[in-house]
């Protein structure tokens, strides 16, 4: 397996590069058990494959956000080391298949270029951050969760706290109180409102925490039922923290949080909660929502076409979009 360099600014993602890279040359030499590998290269968002000695990159687009630059550095990234086809998920990530491992730390610089990772896409951290579809112009929305669900992405992505914890932790956010994020069925949840407060306008979140699918399906409980902006961050931290610390971890199958919470209960989990948050760097954490812009409907319409996401339509998919 050939060497490569970065051209990367930042020396954060650089690292973890070529930590990756020189992770899985030790795993080649049989310096690093399987076991041990495996967790590593599934918190880079390295996923195996079924197929011996393939992978499958998972790509972590907080609220299923692409820029057309992304979206071409995503397509020309599959056409090289993958099979040309995106598969997009349920969790608004893409996902490309058939990877060599020895080359994904190569793939994952070309990626980062366009700002686009693949850290903690699997395994047990922070998953990606949803969003409803429509956020941003729901018609129905207080104000637009985008900048929350980014500022939560960027909070928690390479947090200490959440690189190794029992299970995977997913996090939505919805526009609306229609709840199209399906927030209920989420670790933890947010719908956006707005209060008074002293005369003032606030905003805030209905926050629901150990909802899930699965054998055992659960709802989300209500923790609050409007939490400050500001308040938001630190709270999702002092619940992870918790869920680090008193989650299963001897048993796969009861190690998401809401076995925790019914084992618990909801006000025993709250307490807990309530212990960690005096330990927190933030008491209160101020998500930036300045930098995003605001989008409004187009008055045009672009044409109805069956575009399949497959690489050799992707020059029509930008053609239609850049023309109109």
């Amino acid at each position: 397996m050939q060497s490569f360099r970065t051209e990367l600014e930042n020396p954060i993602v650089e690292r973890d590069i070529l930590e990756l890279e020189r992770k899985i040359h030790e795993f080649r030499d049989g310096k690093i058990p399987e076991e041990k590998f495996r967790s590593l290269r599934l918190a880079r968002g390295v996923y195996g494959q079924r197929q011996p000695g393939v992978q499958m990159v998972r790509i972590k687009l907080p609220y299923g956000k692409m820029t057309l630059a992304q979206w071409k550095r995503i397509a020309d990234v599959s056409d090289e080391f993958a099979t040309g086809n995106l598969h997009l998920t349920t969790r608004q990530d893409i996902q490309i298949h058939f990877v060599s491992l020895d080359r994904t730390p190569e793939l994952w610089n070309l990626l980062e270029q366009d700002s686009i990772t693949i850290r903690e896409a699997c395994g047990n951290t922070v998953r990606n951050v949803t969003a409803s579809d429509q956020a941003g112009i729901d018609p129905d929305e207080p104000f637009d969760v985008t900048p929350y669900a980014h500022g939560v992405f960027e909070f928690f992505l390479r947090k200490p706290v959440c690189q190794d914890m029992g299970r995977k932790f997913k996090i939505a956010f919805s526009s609306s109180e229609k709840d199209t994020a399906l927030t209920f069925m989420h670790d933890l949840g947010a719908i956006p409102r707005i209060r008074e407060i002293n005369g003032e306008l606030k905003r805030g979140f209905k926050v629901m925490v150990g909802g899930g699918l699965g054998a055992q399906p659960f709802l989300a409980i209500t923790t609050h039922e409007f939490l400050e902006e500001e308040l938001l961050a630190p709270y999702i931290e002092s619940v992870l923290r918790v869920f680090d610390r008193y989650g299963e971890r001897a048993s796969r199958h009861k190690a998401r949080i809401k076995f925790l919470i019914q084992k618990i209960g909801i006000d025993a989990f709250n307490e807990l909660v309530k212990e960690e948050q005096k330990a927190l760097t933030y008491q209160r954490y101020k998500i930036d929502t300045n930098q995003f812009q605001s989008f409004s409907l187009p008055s045009y319409r672009l044409p109805v076409e069956k575009i399949e996401i497959k690489n050799k339509n992707f020059n029509r998919a930008c053609e239609i979009v850049t023309k109109n």
